[in-house]
């Protein structure tokens, strides 16, 4: 795969793993929000999708893994994490793998800490070992769909936009040893947007579609056990003048587990952090090397 492929690619991972934090900023309203569209007229499945942002949120804290695929030309860019989060806040901690690279990451108060290994540590100005990157500014500025950086616990909102009629209950399913419900919801792509109308325009050309399709396992305290996240987009810039580029598919799985184990995460010291935000500004989102 080109340079300008696995940028692509990898931008589209950040897309999916969604690019601000999950806790009060995006979710500050859980129980009002949590309950959109809920009434005496929603039957009880809308109800188990619509109340688990708030149940899971009221779990506090969890273990958590992500596991993303982009396909593009017939070739995969993959990238795993594993870490731990507090739902309520939206802090973070994980560890994330992508095409050989390893990248420590801390998501705090809206900002998001990386440190990179390899080559891209060797983009960083003197001597630092950490990138800060305010994910707030970076959606105002309109860059946030078209990055790399992201929160990844971001996806556990979307659910808060579902309403009665866009939800099917599949059946019972073990993941991972617990027993949940599988249900499959269409997501509106505002709720990936946030309210950033430009934005959701954008997202809505990409996909070809003003709706997503999202499969949810909830256990039987109706906390999100797993979500995945299925989307085909087309290239974020278009890199052959003159012909329609292949479209980038791609597939992010997120789990949670061990609801309520200890979470502490701290920003690394500002001596050692470089912020590179207007950077991702000025260059449209991506941390990912292109050519």
């Amino acid at each position: 795969m080109s340079r300008a492929r696995i940028a692509t690619a990898l931008a589209t991972l950040g897309l999916v793993l969604g690019v601000s934090a999950c806790g009060n900023d995006s979710g500050g309203g859980a129980d009002k929000d949590g309950a959109a569209g809920a009434g005496s007229s929603a039957t009880p499945k809308a109800r188990a999708v619509q109340d688990a942002y708030r149940k899971t949120v009221a779990a506090d804290s969890a273990r958590m893994t992500v596991t993303s695929e982009a396909v593009t030309e017939g070739q995969k860019v993959t990238a795993h994490g594993n870490g731990v989060v507090d739902l309520k806040d939206g802090a973070s901690t994980m560890t994330v793998t992508s095409q050989g690279n390893r990248i420590e990451q801390r998501v705090v108060d809206g900002v998001l800490y990386q440190k990179p290994s390899g080559s891209r540590r060797a983009e960083l100005p003197g001597g630092k070992s950490w990138m800060r990157i305010d994910l707030k500014r970076l959606a105002r500025s309109g860059s946030a769909g078209r990055t790399d950086a992201s929160d990844p616990a971001e996806p556990i909102g979307y659910v808060k936009s579902v309403r009665p009629g866009d939800v099917t209950r599949i059946g019972e399913e073990t993941v991972d040893g617990a027993a949940t419900t599988h249900y499959r919801v269409t997501v509106p792509v505002s709720a990936l947007a946030k309210g950033d109308t430009a934005q959701a325009q954008e997202l809505s050309r990409q996909l070809g579609s003003t709706k997503l399709p999202v499969d949810l396992w909830l256990d039987d305290q109706g906390r999100m056990r797993q979500e995945s996240v299925r989307m085909s987009l087309k290239p974020l810039a278009q890199r052959t003048p003159g012909k329609e580029n292949t479209r980038v598919t791609s597939t992010t799985v997120l789990k949670f587990s061990d609801f309520g184990t200890d979470v502490e995460v701290t920003p690394p010291a500002a001596a050692d952090t470089a912020d590179v935000t207007d950077k991702l500004v000025k260059s449209g989102g991506s941390t990912a090397q292109s050519g």
